[in-house]
């Protein structure tokens, strides 16, 4: 009995196994088949805006020389002259110069001229031949003189250049009756043209074809008008041809099938060429591809699937009897390992699975689900999803680098047990606070997945209590300014953090022993109190004011050019000459000013201290409350301000 229930439902679960893979694999070939189709859509679309591009600014700089060349003076008084020169060497070799010149100006294949009166062809090499009605090699001319048009197009064979097949842009001449005396053109190789064809048809795999409005393929890689082949002929194009030729206005797109052929066609005419560009993308071996892939898939689907269940049923069968006994022993040894970890760690454990990059525990599933993260999400996903929506963006890649399952497994391969970082967080993505996550790695014996315990612990008191501290060791006691270790600090991470112009101030209280000596040192104090928060007020948040010995400080501020850092100076030097009233009494002050500027020369701190400090001896030396400039020889004083 127990026999037949296990035969039936390993039965029902292949059958159900089986019909959720087919479904699931004609879902996926629909769906490529229907990303392929939008991707050949966009990719036939552009290359036909491309190509067409391409083809206009070929045709439009032959076209517009041809009708300057129509209405040239020069050629209509060369035909009104002709009769009278036909035996002329110099008059044949007048216009065998100005073919050649426009040949070799414009870099064309061919220039010609023939004329009405006498029906002689000129050819920049001379003259060529005389063309008559019986010849078919001249029927594009006798057409041509029949259509009221003013230039046209067409591919032929130049009997003048080794019959190369040439594309030629014919113009008529016309005297002042407006009768034609002759015709004028220029002429390029048509396998200029068929090599911009095939360099598209090479990088995006399609065809081209320009095509006449008979349906005659004028140019493609392989053709030319000159071998009069109707490209409607062809089987897969032939239910096309009436839509196509019949549209002059816009662009057409079209999906054909016919037989085991299969494909996209777009199509648009250029007015400038009398012509139709198509533009076909062949998807008949990709279908064919695809459907073998599907086929392929169905197959291994099965066999794996049968295989899976054969597998699976021999091994329910012989260790049936031990399913109870080994799930109590694992939960058993589940919960020693969990309990272990937890007097290790902290409360709220959450247990990941690094070997298999997922959860290892319904309650860590939930704690990714109520983070922004799908149920079934693999645990680096779940990271990333976790650190977009919650982390402060420059702890995002820290946060993933150290807990991401690859640098977990190289941390433990190192002998390394447990992790920890500290970073910023937010729940309303608005207010942040510090978070520390604590992991302990370990192996699980069961399946020997290494697996891990995190927790996270709000510490934003600690670190901010660390931040306190930070920031009073970086101050000095009586002003609170910063002191100078944190002086040279900041100046040299502004310095190494920007290109910016700099300017470096050594202020220096003139006579201050004396203020001592005079006061006493509790008034000497609050000068020098007075003095700092004095200075602190003229300078912005951005920039560094510091105490580095007893009666001098440095400020480091980003200028414009010198004469800011004179301005800068300047008014230093006035609001620190004051009055500071004492409990001894008030007692008169004055400073002395150093500055030195990093495009002076100086690029590193010490530079400028050493710059700035010689321009404050300078001061000093030419009687205090002023300033002098480093390398500028400017200074002021008492007199001069």
């Amino acid at each position: 009995m127990k026999k037949n229930v296990l035969l039936r439902t390993n039965l029902l679960v292949c059958v159900i196994i089986i019909i959720g893979f087919f479904i699931t694999a004609v879902i996926s070939y629909q769906t490529n088949w229907d990303v392929y189709e939008k991707d050949i859509e966009q990719v036939s679309n552009l290359t036909m805006e491309s190509i067409s591009h391409q083809i206009d600014s070929n045709f439009t700089k032959p076209v517009n020389i041809s009708l300057t060349m129509a209405n040239d003076s020069l050629l209509k008084n060369f035909l009104n002259d002709e009769n009278e020169h036909l035996e002329d060497q110099d008059f044949i070799h007048t216009m065998r110069e100005y073919l050649e010149t426009y040949r070799v100006k414009y870099d064309y294949d061919s220039v010609f001229l023939v004329s009405t009166q006498t029906q002689r062809y000129y050819h920049f090499n001379g003259l060529d031949r005389t063309l008559t009605p019986d010849n078919p090699e001249n029927d594009w001319y006798y057409t041509f003189l029949e259509t009221k048009d003013d230039y046209s197009l067409n591919i032929d064979n130049d009997e003048a250049a080794q019959n190369e097949i040439t594309v030629f842009i014919n113009a008529k001449i016309y005297d002042q009756a407006g009768e034609t005396m002759g015709i004028v053109g220029v002429g390029f190789r048509v396998d200029t043209l068929q090599q911009l064809l095939l360099e598209y048809e090479n990088e995006f795999e399609v065809r081209a074809y320009l095509v006449d409005p008979k349906g005659t393929i004028e140019i493609s890689t392989d053709r030319t008008g000159y071998e009069d082949s109707d490209l409607f002929t062809a089987l897969r194009y032939s239910k096309l041809e009436e839509n196509i030729l019949g549209n002059t206005e816009d662009r057409q797109e079209f999906w054909y099938g016919s037989q085991n052929i299969k494909g996209y066609l777009v199509s648009q005419f250029i007015p400038n060429l009398g012509w139709f560009l198509l533009v076909d993308h062949d998807t008949s071996a990709l279908s064919r591809q695809l459907m073998i892939q599907l086929i392929r898939a169905v197959v291994v689907i099965f066999a794996v699937i049968v295989s899976v269940l054969l597998t699976i049923t021999g091994i329910i069968r012989k260790y049936n009897r031990q399913v109870i006994k080994l799930t109590v022993a694992r939960e058993q040894e589940h919960q020693a390992a969990f309990m272990k970890a937890t007097e290790q760690m902290y409360e709220n454990i959450y247990e990941l699975d690094i070997t298999h990059n997922r959860a290892a525990s319904e309650a860590t599933e939930q704690y990714f689900e109520s983070l922004g993260a799908p149920r079934g999400t693999p645990y680096d996903e779940a990271l990333k999803i976790i650190a977009q929506k919650q982390i402060k963006e420059e702890y995002r890649l820290g946060y993933i680098t150290t807990f991401s399952s690859g640098h977990v497994l190289e941390a433990y391969q190192r002998g390394t047990e447990n992790l920890c970082y500290d970073f910023m967080i937010s729940t309303d993505g608005e207010e942040y606070y510090w978070m520390r996550i604590n992991a302990h790695i370990f192996t699980w014996q069961e399946d020997n997945s290494v697996r891990m315990l995190t927790y996270r612990q709000n510490i934003d008191a600690e670190k901010r209590r660390e931040h306190v501290m930070f920031d009073k060791m970086q101050r000095d006691s009586l002003t609170w300014l910063y002191n100078k270790a944190a002086t040279q600090e900041h100046i040299r991470s502004l310095l190494e953090e920007s290109c910016e112009q700099f300017a470096f101030f050594i202020l220096d209280v003139d006579e201050f022993k004396l203020v001592n000596d005079r006061f006493g040192h509790a008034a000497g104090d609050k000068v020098l109190i007075d003095f700092a928060q004095t200075v602190k007020s003229q300078f912005g948040d951005g920039d560094v004011v510091g105490r580095i010995g007893g009666d001098e400080f440095v400020a480091f501020s980003q200028i414009r050019d010198h004469e800011a850092a004179e301005k800068k100076a300047g008014a230093l030097t006035e609001v620190l000459r004051r009055e500071v009233d004492t409990d001894s009494g008030i007692c008169r002050i004055t400073s002395s000013i150093g500055v030195a500027v990093t495009s002076d020369g100086g690029s590193d701190f010490e530079t400028l201290y050493r710059n700035a400090d010689m321009a404050l001896y300078q001061a000093k030396n030419r009687g205090k409350n002023g300033f002098v400039i480093y390398g500028t020889e400017k200074n002021t004083d008492d007199s001069g301000s």
